[in-house]
């Protein structure tokens, strides 16, 4: 097939640029090189050379029109986005038009030409789901989900991290509803709802994974907005205590790069997508202090300390349902937290210029 890779230059699209020029005729990667994902103006680590990277932004109609009055995808994998959670509540105008606007515009631009893909692949997020579902655990509603929004200022300042008498449950697209609380999220659902519309409109199958906490050697360093474990890394190469907020046990599902290229590829070329978004994740969660005591173990640092500090808006747990996955991709992550990490670090500690 011909495949078009948006943000193809990035982090996960380099992961995926060998396998998809092994086994596909002709990849095409649109990436504007952003500065806080490559700041030495070149694609990731890893990027094949026999993927032809066609440098321009996807919000610039005249940009889509060159490239398709040449090529004619027939598959789009749309990784293409702003994702810094954090930042997009002070950037939302950027976040909204690379994400949304850049997306709109890549539809207009295959409708104008006449280019209607067989499949759309979307890297969408577990943002979307903010705090996601919750379990009451006593009283006349024990049992019974419930979605609590955001955490208060005033359950921070008093250290109430969890929601009274209740428990999380897994991110299941299939169980738990979108509830966004951040622009990055909202902007991630939006792609999605954007892309069925129009895939349903143009007959175009629309593809959607849910990615979960996505680390791995080749992501970014030097970006504050995306990578804890690669910031836990350099703290802990060079002999320092990790931070660890709250009270340690905020649980996230770390999944390694090369298990969500494999995820992508899956729904690239299965025979027919899903008509849910999947989430995609390790199928476990990992607590951040549990995060943390591992690589500093791998560096011989000291022991994480905890500080009981906060950040506004940070969701207190998230790991997705591994058996969506393994029912409708045939995917199962395969590499665990501890080689995951040890391959992180061994990968960060030859990045001399950000350590």
């Amino acid at each position: 097939m011909r495949i078009l890779v948006t943000g193809g230059a990035g982090f996960i699209g380099a992961a995926m640029s060998t396998y998809l020029a092994d086994h596909h005729e002709q990849v095409i990667a649109f990436d504007n090189l952003h500065p806080q994902i490559h700041p030495d103006h070149q694609p990731t680590t890893g990027f094949d050379k026999r993927v032809e990277l066609y440098e321009a932004d996807v919000t610039d109609p005249a940009a889509w029109d060159t490239l398709l009055e040449r090529f004619t995808p027939d598959v789009v994998v749309h990784l293409a986005a702003e994702t810094g959670t954090g930042q997009s509540l002070t950037e939302s105008t950027r976040h909204a038009s690379v994400n949304v606007v850049g997306t709109t515009t890549m539809l207009d631009a295959f409708a104008r030409h006449q280019v209607i893909p067989q499949r759309i692949v979307l890297a969408s997020s577990r943002a979307v789901y903010g705090e996601g579902a919750w379990r009451h655990t006593s009283g006349e509603h024990a049992g019974e989900l419930f979605y609590p929004g955001s955490r208060t200022v005033a359950m921070f300042e008093k250290e109430e991290w969890d929601f009274p008498e209740a428990e999380p449950v897994a991110m299941n697209a299939a169980l738990v509803e979108p509830h966004p609380s951040s622009v990055y999220a909202v902007t991630k659902i939006a792609q999605e709802q954007l892309l069925r519309m129009w895939g349903d409109a143009f007959g175009c199958e629309i593809g959607i994974v849910r990615l979960q906490n996505v680390y791995g050697p080749g992501q970014t360093p030097s970006n504050p907005y995306t990578g804890i474990m690669s910031l836990f890394c350099r703290v802990a190469y060079n002999k320092q205590q990790i931070s660890v907020y709250e009270d340690g046990l905020i649980r996230r599902d770390f999944i390694i790069i090369d298990d969500v290229a494999r995820a992508l590829i899956k729904m690239i070329e299965i025979e027919k997508c899903p008509g849910v978004s999947v989430d995609i994740g390790a199928g476990h969660y990992t607590t951040i202090l549990e995060a943390a005591q591992i690589i500093a173990k791998i560096y011989g640092a000291p022991e994480p300390k905890i500080t009981g500090q906060w950040r506004h808006g940070d969701v207190r747990h998230a790991w997705a349902d591994p058996e969506p996955a393994r029912e409708l991709l045939g995917f199962e992550a395969e590499v665990d937290v501890e080689e995951g990490f040890t391959r992180l670090a061994s990968w960060i500690n030859t990045q001399t210029q950000y350590l």
